[in-house]
């Protein structure tokens, strides 16, 4: 069962992890969208596409930009993360 918290709260949690590139990207129905806020930030990988990403807030903290995800992905070289999230910033992941 792979983890993800902050500030002491479980943002998601799964036994269904697609690992890609050291990362674990945890399923849609495995986060928790009472701790997270959208952001405006988005970033380009060529194998994957364009990534968006939350803030994480938690009991008044905030680790912006903490969860990323690609909506649609490019091609079929990450087509198993496509919708899925990642974390960092301050999350800690536990597998």
């Amino acid at each position: 069962m792979a983890r993800a918290t902050f500030n002491g709260t479980v943002i998601a949690e799964s036994d269904q992890t697609v690992v890609l590139e050291g990362n674990d990207y945890f399923p849609p129905d495995s986060l928790n969208t009472d701790f997270v806020r959208e952001s405006t930030n988005t970033s380009f990988c060529p194998h994957k596409g364009t990534a968006s990403y939350y803030d994480v807030v938690v009991d008044g903290k905030t680790a912006e930009g903490a969860v990323w995800y690609y909506p649609a992905v490019n091609g079929d070289y990450a087509k198993d993360i496509e919708g899925h999230y990642a974390f960092w910033n301050g999350v800690t992941v536990e597998a």
